[in-house]
């Protein structure tokens, strides 16, 4: 329906929005890639199952209906998201794995082709284009143009788009599957690759940097805004809600400029500006291509 296409969007934004401090905080902790994802996967699955615990109506219905493919889909690909995203950030250029993730549009939009049978219209396409245009001139700017194809760039690369494709699959399942419970399944996704990290940091890995800044992230920034995302993909496609998520990769420089002597370069602010305007002019035209539509649902065609 057009309302629950609009509450989608609206939770997307929101939860993308809250997403944006997440590389100010990593920076602030100073831990290693795996020190971050034992605090960032242990805190984040601990505040979701509790909430779950807490709100459940049938939790052993909810784990009944956890115990299938698709469960084990989302909770895997919650786990690499985690593994692959922090492990990327620790070994290659930032920019390249930001550019790598930005594909992930793409990849919602064809996975949702082929799942959903959800032909991604015209206008979404031009969006695409537009962002990933706006985030290129940002993470491959003026600081990017110095990095070049080596071995750790190239492993960056392969990271972000890993990532984009393990997102893709879990916001493309939850939507075909809205019977899933989808607190457990983040919670868990998130306590697994949580325990691999603090296996591999270990004590002293842990407890090496500003320990706060990293809770702060997987306690409250990761649970809010993965929980608002991955709600916002039952009542919208997938590809609208990874396009919104876009504003993480160019607005997460700002945050590091306002909490660190770090200041964004001419085309991160001109790559950001792209990225705004385009999503701006985008939802402005789902809005109103949403009041032409009779009551009933969504145009398989729109959007």
């Amino acid at each position: 329906m057009p309302n629950d296409t609009s509450r989608g969007i609206a939770l997307a934004a929101i939860g993308a929005l809250v997403l944006t401090p997440d590389t100010l905080l990593m920076r602030l902790s100073g831990l290693s890639g795996a020190g971050m994802l034992g605090w960032r996967g242990l805190a984040m699955g601990t505040v979701l199952l509790a909430v779950w615990v807490v709100t459940a109506r049938d939790r052993r219905g909810d784990l009944a209906r956890l115990v299938c493919g698709a469960g084990a889909a989302v909770i895997c690909a919650q786990a690499f998201n985690q593994v692959l995203f922090s492990g990327s950030i620790a070994v290659a250029p930032v920019p390249v794995v930001l550019f790598g993730l930005a594909t992930v549009p793409v990849v919602s939009a064809l996975l949702s082709a082929v799942v959903l049978n959800e032909r991604t219209g015209r206008a979404t396409w031009v969006a695409i284009a537009a962002v990933l245009t706006g985030i290129g001139i940002a993470v491959l700017g003026e600081n990017g143009g110095t990095v070049g194809l080596d071995p750790s760039a190239l492993l960056g690369a392969a990271g972000g788009l890993a990532v984009a494709v393990v997102l893709s699959v879990s916001f493309v399942t939850l939507r075909r599957h809205p019977e899933l419970p989808m607190l457990p399944a983040i919670g868990t996704g998130a306590i697994l690759a949580g325990l691999s990290g603090s296996a591999v940091a270990g004590p002293a890995g842990l407890t090496a940097g500003s320990v706060w800044a990293i809770l702060l992230a997987g306690a409250v920034v990761l649970p809010i805004s993965f929980g608002l995302l991955s709600t916002a993909s039952r009542h919208t496609r997938a590809a609208n809600v990874s396009l919104l998520m876009l504003t993480e990769t160019v607005l997460g420089p700002v945050w590091v400029w306002l909490g660190t002597p770090e200041e964004p370069s001419a085309a991160v602010i001109l790559g950001g500006a792209i990225v705004v305007v385009s999503l701006a002019v985008y939802l402005l035209h789902e809005r109103r291509g949403r009041r032409r539509q009779r009551p009933g649902g969504d145009l398989p065609g729109h959007g």
